[in-house]
């Protein structure tokens, strides 16, 4: 019997870790070990398979809690579950992984993951988070992440911050203080100062990763999320983040759970603005995920793209 093994693979590993690769070059890595206060993307490599991404900041401790990329919030019912340096033992913990699809045209995980007070059994939110990764004919990694909120309750509030829920860490190559970055966005801005706030459709760390190399990142928000387009929290010390909250709370409802959608594009040289405009309006044009059971015999679930713009994950 022939059998032809897909381009795009999931490979779980030892130590509660899962590879993605292409062409059997790990692309990046999940972790979602109990010792960690919740699950997170590292490392995320670029072109040059050199990661993109660090853990924590490259200047300070009071930042460890930033792990390259990941999904957290500071004011989650007056409880924080952003910081790690807190006495309220919060935490995120998955509690079940439903696929892992291996294709030629991406790799394909969802996960099941549950935000703790640390008091409770019950988790206070239910997150549910599709991961897809490919590449493109540059062999650069596109990764898609779409996250499902849901609350145990029948409401919860998401408090009024610039933080969350989606945080990216880059290298201190990458980022304008430490390194020789540069942060831009859909308009053309540059700089912290003036892309901090600013409503776009995306922002891009662009950088040095070997002295004659350049690489990026550049995070997409999907328009149909809420509050597109967004304002941003960015910072010269390699930081960047789409804020969902930044204006208002955002108050999830257990009978209409809340998606977001976001694109990660690790690039060859600096962000080329064309390009991201035309990656962006190929992401806008794609359908949610669905994860339903399965029609065959040895899966639970399967990950399909969604005929509509709801989502039932």
């Amino acid at each position: 019997m022939s059998y032809r093994i897909p381009r795009c693979r999931v490979l779980p590993l030892p130590d509660h870790q899962v590879s993605f690769e292409i062409d059997r070059q790990e692309r990046l890595r999940w972790h979602f070990g109990p010792q960690y206060s919740r699950p997170f993307i590292y490392p995320f490599y670029g072109p040059s398979r050199i990661s993109l991404t660090r853990m924590g900041h490259p200047g300070t401790v009071s930042h460890d809690h930033h792990r390259s990329i990941w999904f957290a919030h500071p004011k989650v019912m007056g409880m924080n579950f952003w910081s790690e340096n807190n006495d309220q033992g919060t935490y995120c913990r998955q509690q079940a992984w439903l696929a892992y699809e291996d294709r030629d045209d991406e790799a394909r995980m969802a996960v099941q993951i549950g935000w703790f007070d640390g008091h409770d059994a019950a988790p206070l939110i239910e997150q549910d988070l599709v991961l897809a990764v490919r590449t493109t004919s540059a062999e650069e990694t596109v990764l898609e992440l779409q996250t499902t909120f849901r609350p145990v309750a029948e409401t919860l509030e998401l408090g009024e911050s610039t933080l969350g829920p989606l945080g990216i860490r880059v290298s201190a190559e990458l980022s304008e203080y430490f390194g020789g970055g540069q942060l831009t966005n859909t308009h053309g801005d540059q700089g912290e100062t003036n892309i901090f706030g600013k409503p776009a459709n995306w922002v891009d760390y662009s950088g040095p990763v070997q002295n004659d190399e350049q690489e990026g990142i550049t995070c997409f928000y999907h328009p149909e999320n809420i509050n597109a387009p967004v304002g941003w929290h960015v910072r010269e010390d390699g930081w960047m983040s789409a804020s969902v909250c930044g204006k208002s709370p955002l108050l999830l409802k257990r009978s209409m759970p809340t998606t977001l959608r976001y694109l990660l594009w690790a690039h060859a040289g600096t962000v080329d603005k064309n390009n991201a405009d035309t990656l962006f309006e190929q992401f806008a044009q794609t359908k949610p995920y669905v994860v339903k059971p399965a029609s065959t015999r040895h899966r639970e679930f399967e990950i399909h793209r969604s005929k509509n713009s709801s989502t039932d994950v």
